[in-house]
This record gives C-alpha cells, structure tokens and sequence, in this order.
C-alpha cells in the first residue's frame, strides 16, 4: 500500500533533523579542536619543534601539533611558500602529500543551477495550468466541481418562490431515482433543462438543491471555465467533462452562465469557423446528440440571456425543457421572506404580508439582502430585535440609496425640493388608480437624488391601460409643474422624471400603438433583454420606417408629454395651497409618511379633500 502524505512528511523531517546534526557536529569539531593560524605562525613553530606532523596539498597545510597548543591539537594554514619539503626535514616533521579533492564542489556547482532551473520551470508551468492539479498536461481536463447528496446543504425546502421550476426538477429528480417507473408507459427523460430568469432569482440555488436532493454525482462547471486563450481547449474540455459523466451515470451536469459559452455563432466582428467558442459550441452540440437519455446523463444550465442563445441549442432533443424563474410575486415573496427570516429575531410588528407588499419586482437575491440590511440596522442601534422601521429603511436604502445628511442644501433648494417632492405626493393622492404614496423626504439620498417619493403598490400588475400610463407620467411630472407652478421657472431636478416619462410617451407611440394618428402598427421593437426591462437601452437607435414617420413619432411624444404636463399643472393649480402647506410641514419634518400624508388630507377644507 502506497505511504500518506503524513508519513513522508514525518521521514524528510527526520532526515533533515540528521543532516543538521552531522553539520553541527562538524562545525563544533572545527571550531574547537582546530586552530586556523596564519603562515607565519606556521614558520615560527616549525622552527620551535612544536608540530608533528603535517599533510600538504595545493591550497592548504593541515597537522598535528606535538602538544595541543590553546587546547587545540590540530592547525590549519594557507600554503604561501612552495619549497617546503626541505625547511620541514631539518626539523624533524613528517611530511606526507594530501590531494585536495574538488569532486563535491563541482558537482554542487552543477547541480545547484540546474535544479534552481527546474524548480522555477515547474512552478511557472503550474501557474500556467491554473494552480493545483494544473499543467499544460491537464489543460484539456475538465473543471467541473463534482458534490454529491450532502455536499451543497441545500434542499428543495430551501427554495422558495418558484413553484413552478421546482415542481419541474423534482420530476427530473425523480426520474434518476426510478427510472423505470417514469418509462412505463414509454416516454423518455428530457436530456437537458435550461433555466431561464433574471439574474438572482435562483437558477443556481435550484441546481443545487437538485444536486442536495438526487443521489447521484453533480457536475458543477461555469460556461467561462470552458473558454481559454489555446484553440482548441475548450472543446478537449467539454468532451473530457462528458466523460466523466458518463462514467458515473447516472448522473447530472450543470452548467452555470450558459450564455459565455452558447453565444449564437456567426455575431461579432470576429466570427469564424476556428473561433475558439464556436469550436466549443459545437462540441458541445456534438456531445448533446450523442449520450443516450437511457443511461441516465441530465444537462442542466442557466441563463439570463436566452435570447442570444444559438437555435441549434435551443432545439428539442438537446434542450428539451426551458424552465422560467422569473421574479416571484407577492406570494411567493412572501415564502422566500419566511425563508429567510428564519434566523433573524423579529420583533411582534413585523408583518411579512407588508414587507412583500412594498418589494414588487424583488428578486430572492434582493430580498436576502434586505432581510441582511434590516438586521444590520438593528444591530447597529443595539435593538434586541428587528422592527419594520428597520425593514422600512433598509428598502429605501436599496431602492433610493444611502442617507447623505452631511450634504447640506441651502435654504432655498430644500425650498424648491420640498415643492418638487409634494408635487409627486399630491398628483399621486389626486389621481385613481395610482399606488399610494409610502413616503415622502427631502433628505438626499444615493449619488444624486436629493429627495423622493416611495409608492406602495397594493397589487402586482402585468397590464397597464393608455389611462393608467398617462396618469403615472402625471406623477412623475408632478414635481416640475409644482416647481413651475410655485416659482414660474425650471429647475435640473426633474431630470430623472423627464426622462421615464418620454421613455413611457416613446413606448406608447412606437411599441404599444396607443395614439390615433399612427394607429395600431408596432415601430419598434423592444431593445432591452425580456428578462431585464428594467435596464434601459442604450445602443444605437436603428428604426425600420421613413423619416416622415420619425417626425410624426418625435411629434406624437411630444403632444402626449405637452398635453400630461398641462394637465399636471392643472391639477396641482386646484390644490395650490394645500401644495405649499404641506411643503412648508414637509420641510419642518424633513419626512412624512403614509399617516402623515392622511392626516394632512383629513385637515383640509372638504372641498380640497375632493379635490386631493
């Protein structure tokens, strides 16, 4: 049986421990029984009969003394005189002739570099190949990380929010554990499941558990670690990882941001038939078609951007399931929440019903950290458990940014920012079917937001009419016409606003066919990723119809936005001096709240509180 690691290291140290005794011993002999004495000594007690007998050789004379002089027997000399022979004879020494042997030190002085050579070859080779158990001999190897039943920790119980994907893995999961029973009537297990959502709503979470759940190995692989600089490499991979999955099937691999490998072929400036990514791609196809499902190999990967995926690995019998998770909704916001805060100390208040309820569009991630966020801020002001203050600060730090109390506004900016902020509240309170208002602040927060206004929406909605839109573009524009109404001038705080709303006026124009004048067409399609659409789109603006349908697009936006505006100013002209009564509180207070905000209605005149 071959010798552990612990036993080898305990031989080397043993053997270096007699090493250095034999040196140590050495150096004491040397150091106490020989005498190095210069030359001229050397004459000098040759002349006085005081040496017995000395062994010459080229460079040194070494001997005996007759009588240990200083309680040394022993000296040593550099030879100078080369007629020595003679002058030793007259006095009765012994004279015998010693070859220097220079054997050791030149085979040192050859072995020293070579090995000094090899060790720093061996070390950069190792680098080179990705550190342990790397090397250009391994460079074609698989990475895959392989865990089995209890190496994640992770189970179908600590997942939740998406139902529906879990419900289509356990299917899968139990196909490996019974494939017999699943192939009764026939049917076969789909060779590859790709999971589609935003980026945090638990793809890799998912595989996990999958992997905590089966009894079979899980090859874990990101698409990056198949890419390298040497053409060729990743394919070598790919072919080396489906190897060892077959020699262990049943199995199921899993591999994570599909998209840095699956890139649809032939986009880029650089595509071409040796690209290293197409070559791995279409290893990868090769490899798809070839295991056979019977033997009990499943593909699983995630991605973000499906819709760069190449159509050949999209096709049934290599991808035969697309699994959506997608951003979970207020149920399922609100599991993930009880997930979550189960290590946390809550204090009785805390409703998960209103936690959810003010996170629409959280993802699991998002909502992980604000749970973190939450208790962080209870631990710092030395709670003994965490309130929904905590969770109602720690959701506007995410959305709106952290506290800037140190940036210090002049009087009349926080003027014109209390006006702005109030404008957004009361056009908001005014109007039907607008989330009501949560919060209202003039404390800047983020990198540039030097006030805000959180909504509460009170259900997830998927649609929105041409009324609700214009109505939401009112609120957003409620700021600059109470900043026009109040001072008759324009201010750069509306920036932000301005924006959102001729995104909204653009998309009803060209996208969802809401104006009269250009009718029910679709110009322009929708840049930004399905799963995304809260990113906007910045690439360039290409458009497939004539300049004089540009001009009336550019037209139409700008009559809806004109003619919101208007409206706008109309509304917040009726309710003028509720507008600056709660400017003048909000700048007392520097933040109301939702009972703030009603309690201010309830103190107005009943006309304004039809009107508001």
């Amino acid at each position: 049986m071959a010798m552990n690691k612990k036993t080898q290291f305990h031989i080397w140290y043993w053997a270096a421990a007699f090493l250095g005794l034999l040196l140590f011993q050495y150096v004491f002999t040397t150091a106490t029984q020989v005498a190095q004495i210069p030359y001229s000594q050397f004459e000098t007690d040759v002349r006085d009969g005081k040496i017995a007998e000395v062994a010459v050789s080229d460079n040194y004379i070494q001997g005996r003394y007759k009588e240990p002089q200083n309680e040394r027997p022993y000296f040593i000399t550099t030879r100078v005189q080369p007629d020595l022979a003679q002058q030793l004879q007259q006095h009765g020494v012994v004279v015998t002739g010693q070859i220097e042997s220079t054997f050791l030190r030149d085979i040192l002085s050859w072995v020293i570099p070579v090995a000094l050579f090899v060790g720093v070859w061996m070390f950069m080779l190792r680098r080179m190949g990705g550190g342990v158990g790397g090397g250009l001999m391994q460079i074609g190897k698989s990475r895959a990380k392989v865990y089995v039943q209890s190496d994640t920790g992770v189970t179908f119980k600590d997942v939740a929010g998406v139902d529906e994907a879990k419900d289509e893995l356990k299917e899968i999961v139990d196909f490996l554990k019974d494939p017999v029973g699943y192939g009764r009537l026939g049917g076969r297990m789909p060779k590859g499941v790709l999971l589609v959502g935003p980026p945090g709503t638990g793809k890799t979470l998912l595989a996990r558990a999958v992997a905590g759940e089966a009894a079979v190995p899980f090859f874990s692989i990101s698409g990056s670690e198949f890419v390298e600089m040497f053409v060729g490499v990743g394919a070598a991979r790919v072919r080396d990882l489906f190897e060892q999955a077959r020699a262990k099937a049943p199995a199921i691999i899993f591999i994570d941001e599909l998209d840095a490998l699956g890139r649809a072929r032939g986009i880029g400036p650089m595509a071409g038939g040796h690209d290293e990514k197409e070559q791995t791609l279409n290893q990868l196809l090769v490899e798809l078609d070839g295991f056979d499902s019977s033997a009990g190999l499943v593909l699983l990967a995630a991605t973000n951007r499906p819709e760069i995926l190449d159509p050949a690995l999209l096709r049934a019998g290599r991808f035969d399931r697309q699994v959506l998770v997608d951003r979970p909704d207020k149920v399922g916001r609100i599991q993930i929440l009880n997930v979550h805060l189960k290590k946390a100390k809550l204090a009785s208040e805390v409703d998960v019903g209103q936690i959810a309820a003010l996170t629409p569009g959280f993802t699991g991630a998002d909502l992980a950290n604000l749970v973190n966020e939450a208790t962080l801020l209870a631990t710092r002001r030395k709670a003994d458990a965490v309130t929904m203050d905590d969770f109602n600060n720690a959701i506007e730090r995410i959305v709106a940014g952290l506290e800037k109390r140190n940036r210090l506004l002049n009087p009349k900016e926080r003027e014109i920012v209390a006006h702005h902020e109030m404008g957004h509240a009361l056009v908001a309170m005014a109007l039907p079917g607008i989330d009501p208002v949560h919060k209202v602040s003039i404390i800047p927060r983020g990198i540039g937001a030097l006030g805000y206004t959180i909504q509460r929406p009170t259900e997830d909605r998927f649609l929105m009419t041409r009324e609700e839109l214009e109505n939401k573009m009112a609120v957003l524009l409620g700021g600059r016409a109470a900043e026009w109404i109040v001072y008759h001038h324009l201010s750069t705080g509306a920036a932000d606003d301005l924006m959102k709303v001729t995104d909204i006026a653009r998309a009803m124009v060209t996208r969802y066919g809401m104006t009269e004048k250009l009718g029910h067409v679709a110009l322009e399609k929708d840049r930004r990723s399905f799963l995304a659409t809260d990113q906007p789109y910045y690439g360039p603006q290409e458009h497939e119809y004539s300049d004089e349908t540009a001009a009336a697009v550019d037209e139409e936006v700008r009559r809806i936005v004109d003619e919101t505006f208007d409206r706008t100013v109309a509304i917040l002209t009726e309710r003028r001096n509720a507008l600056e009564q709660s400017a003048r509180l909000l700048l007392e207070k520097e933040t109301l709240d939702e009972n703030d905000l009603t309690a201010f209605v309830k103190m107005q005149p009943a006309s304004a509180v039809e009107k508001a």
